[in-house]
């Protein structure tokens, strides 16, 4: 039985995960501040948790999975870092130190942090390199890549840090992932979306496509037109950058839905249904809060592909323990 913590725990990708493949686990606890994100939580899963933060939180599990606030480290956002004297939301991450300095002799075997790529940008190193340091302090070994959902079956262009600690000495291998064709978008889409609400006719908007303003490449950072996979999935689809635009048969445009955007977060459609009856929409509008639940969220491929690599059978990992050497060279 695998006892996992999910922090920062949005709509429970680290457990989904679990559950796809079959993994015999017990949630020892989630904790999220997003009352919104608890409430499909637990629509999803159980009706056991309430928003919560995760500071000052205590617990003993075997896998601690953090997905902390990316905001202020990403490219896109205002870049104000995640230093532990900032109390910036990217500094939340130093809570998931905090709780595992708090359980003494326990510590959870593996420690899986998810961010964007801005955390290894030049003004930005220092705080990962920061964290890298705190682990190996509390006696992990780090091994970290950049990973892209469009390698785990996923048609979608979404990259993010990923850093997983062992507390056994042995760094993780990220070459034992088992990688999958990626999908067409195709698979992933509605048929016959005709809500109005998803037409794009703002021409702020339309002006942003280029094939519909030829040249705007030039002057602006355009709409790009999905063909065979989307871009990364944001809390957000109505803004320019988004995660693509579907081109549809009568010429015109239309934004990804929201139930899309939860398939190419790897949901289920009963999962987004479930989800949808805590938030329901509103008749010719769309829905926010079920976009932003998706952006925020881990893809659920990722994760399998994690988990199944770091609880391969206990013969298994002892080949790879006799084999493998070496710490985590931090990056200058």
């Amino acid at each position: 039985m695998i006892k996992i913590l999910e922090l920062f725990g949005g709509i429970g990708a680290p457990r989904k995960a679990l559950i796809n493949l079959g993994i015999e686990h017990k949630a020892i606890d989630y904790v999220e501040i997003d009352e919104k994100a608890v409430r499909s939580y637990n629509a999803m899963y159980d009706r056991l948790h309430k928003p919560q933060s995760v500071v000052g939180w205590n617990l003993c599990p075997d896998i601690l999975v953090h997905g902390s606030p990316c905001q202020d480290f990403s490219r896109s956002g205002k870049r104000l870092g995640g230093n532990d004297e900032d109390k910036t939301r990217s500094s939340l991450m130093w809570e998931t130190l905090r709780i595992i300095e708090n359980m003494g002799s326990w510590k959870p075997k593996v420690v899986v942090w998810e961010n964007v790529k801005g955390v290894l940008d030049k003004d930005m190193i220092h705080s990962f390199n920061k964290y890298l340091n705190r682990m190996i302090e509390l006696g992990y070994t780090n091994s970290f890549e950049v990973l892209n959902a469009m390698d785990f079956g996923v048609p979608q262009g979404r990259e993010r840090v990923i850093t997983i600690s062992m507390l056994d000495g042995t760094p993780f291998d990220f070459g034992q992932l088992k990688k999958r064709p990626t999908k067409h978008i195709s698979e992933f889409l509605e048929p016959n979306v005709t809500g109005e609400q998803y037409q794009i006719n703002i021409p702020s908007m339309l002006n942003r496509i280029e094939e519909f303003n030829p040249g705007v490449r030039g002057k602006y950072r355009p709409l790009d037109v999905i063909e065979d996979r989307c871009w990364t999935i944001s809390t957000r689809q109505d803004r320019c950058p988004n995660a693509g635009i579907i081109r549809q048969d009568t010429g015109t445009y239309r934004y990804l839905t929201e139930r899309e955007c939860w398939r190419l977060m790897g949901f289920s459609d009963e999962d987004f249904d479930q989800a949808a009856a805590e938030f329901p929409t509103i008749p010719g509008k769309r829905n926010a809060t079920l976009y932003k639940l998706a952006g925020n969220s881990i893809v659920v491929q990722v994760l399998e592909a994690i988990f199944e690599a770091v609880l391969m059978p206990e013969e298994q990992q002892n080949e790879f323990n006799s084999t493998t050497e070496g710490q985590l060279q931090l990056i200058i």
